[in-house]
């Protein structure tokens, strides 16, 4: 089990060291999420497999922002490669907080949940965007991350 100072040398070695960082371009949806309140920005690219019930494949993320928010976007990348959107969908946000460590990020709640949010986000575009195609898209239909979605 972590204690306080694991979960800060956890974090530290995520924002230091990034898992998934940088463009995907065939991603099949992109996504841009930020938090107006102290400037947090991330992109989630995510390569989905239509024929598996649109299970992530690969992934990627870019962003700017504070050690608590970019370290959460590289430590979720670990946690969701595999998963469906629905499952990441269904990802209970107490329980990433507990996987971050609480004590270390209580006070910067959105900044550690932006990127959930972020990626939970790409599941509505995705349908909204094949909704208005009125049929499964190709892979890059959805791959404009836009403006932020601001959490």
């Amino acid at each position: 089990m972590f204690n306080r100072q694991d979960f800060i040398d956890n974090i530290l070695d995520h924002y230091e060291n990034p898992r998934h960082r940088g463009p995907l371009p065939d991603a099949t949806v992109s996504i841009r999420g930020g938090n107006p309140g102290c400037g947090d920005i991330i992109t989630a690219h995510l390569k989905l497999d239509p024929t598996d019930n649109d299970r992530i494949i690969d992934l990627s993320f870019e962003g700017e922002g504070c050690t608590i928010s970019q370290a959460s976007a590289s430590i979720l990348s670990e946690q969701i490669l595999g998963k469906t959107l629905a499952e990441v969908t269904a990802m209970d946000h107490g329980a990433f907080i507990e996987d971050l460590g609480r004590e270390v990020v209580i006070n910067r709640l959105r900044c550690a949940t932006l990127a959930l949010n972020t990626v939970k986000a790409a599941e509505r575009k995705l349908h909204a965007m094949r909704a208005e195609a009125d049929h499964v898209p190709d892979h890059v239909i959805a791959n404009d991350p836009g403006e932020p979605i601001n959490f």
